[in-house]
């Protein structure tokens, strides 16, 4: 029997998990395979949703689903956090003191916003990261009166457009609540553009001019200092706020950082086979590759599709069939009922077209498909 064994119950471990068990049914159903999926939750949370939560747009509620219900029957599934890692011997350790060993092991333990990376962060800046975040931020945007609003980022972090579909969202937001006027904006990037992708920042310009938005690059916050409502970066200089809005760094899962397999929690993967570098049987996918691609649930649901078929492929003839090649597609909300997107791989960078609102409701039509897509429907 070849036992494969899944780490993680996010999108692109569930997404995974369901490939494999349509391609291997056979195999299942006969037992000459095995799947089992550990996770931390029995829930599966839409994570982009959050980012509609802290405007009122959608309920925590309505976000969640329980995790077993999206599994393809034969998949076995345990609410049992991997503690420790033995890829050398092909074993893992759970939390609650079994084993289990595997011929294949795919990795999809995600990462995590930390706040609290940056002294003051936590305590005065809102972000959409966890429910209890998101809810904040709502409150937080629904009582704001007027005043400067700043929105810092860090890295790295994950859902790439989350800073400007965020500062899109609150002009809208603080237009249709007829304070705009009584509203100035300052938003900040780390690097020397409005965006980590090129042509994402020189779409991003033009539209922020058009809008008002103030903005300064070559702004990595340092601290923030609450008593002064203050951001004060690396390079030096400082912002004012009256609404702190944040996009805090990430890291990867402690786990896998405690077991010493990558700095800061991200594992180092070989970007076209998503092996972990050096095991021949180990695969990394989504938020936790050390891949200098966005960490974004479009990535995690092409990186699982290719290792669908690569490790069904390998167990029944022994050899992988294709590579990964970077696809990403990420939306941008644009403001107003109005969305583009941006599509790129490792080769050809993206091109956001002009938005529309054809676009934008298809985002939201996504919201609700989405899970049919985790279950690799679509």
């Amino acid at each position: 029997m070849k036992k494969i064994l899944i780490v993680g119950g996010g999108m692109g471990g569930t997404i995974l998990a369901n490939n494999l068990a349509r391609r291997l049914r056979r195999e299942l159903d006969n037992g000459d395979v095995k799947i089992t999926m550990l996770s931390a939750s029995d829930q599966h949370m839409y994570q982009p949703g959050l980012l509609y939560v802290a405007f009122g747009k959608v309920m925590p509620d309505e976000l969640y689903r329980d995790q077993a219900s999206l599994l393809e029957p034969g998949i076995e599934f345990h609410v049992d956090p991997v503690e420790s890692f033995n890829l050398d011997g092909n074993q893992v350790a759970t939390v609650s003191g079994k084993t289990y060993d595997y011929d294949y092991i795919a990795i999809a333990t995600g990462s995590q916003a930390k706040p609290d990376n940056i002294p003051g962060l936590l305590e005065h800046g809102h972000h959409v990261y966890t429910e209890e975040a998101a809810l904040k931020t709502w409150e937080a945007l629904s009582s704001f009166e007027g005043g400067r609003v700043a929105v810092v980022t860090g890295v790295p972090h994950k859902c790439p457009m989350v800073p400007l579909e965020i500062t899109f969202m609150m002009h809208d937001h603080f237009k249709d609540r007829g304070i705009l006027d009584q509203v100035s904006f300052k938003y900040t990037y780390p690097i020397g553009r409005l965006h980590s992708l090129v042509n994402v920042g020189k779409w991003a310009e033009k539209e922020f001019d058009r809008l008002g938005i103030e903005y300064e690059t070559l702004f990595n916050p340092k601290e923030v200092d609450g008593d002064n409502r203050q951001v004060h970066s690396e390079e030096g200089s400082t912002v004012d706020y009256d609404l702190l809005i944040t996009i805090p760094p990430h890291k990867g899962m402690d786990t896998i950082e405690s077991n010493e397999l990558g700095t800061s929690g991200w594992i180092p993967t070989d970007r076209a086979t998503l092996n972990v570098e050096g095991h021949d049987n180990a695969f990394v996918l989504g938020d936790t590759t050390n891949l200098p691609i966005s960490k974004a649930g479009s990535t995690a649901h092409y990186e699982a599709e290719v290792l669908g078929e690569n490790i069904a492929a390998q167990v029944k003839h022994g050899r992988r069939v294709r590579d990964y090649d970077g696809k990403v597609f990420c939306f941008i909300e644009a403001g107003k009922d109005r969305a583009t997107f941006a599509s790129f791989n490792y080769t050809t960078p993206p091109d956001p077209q002009p938005p529309t609102e054809t676009v934008h409701w298809f985002k939201l039509a996504y919201n609700q498909l989405y899970w049919n897509s985790v279950r690799g429907l679509l």
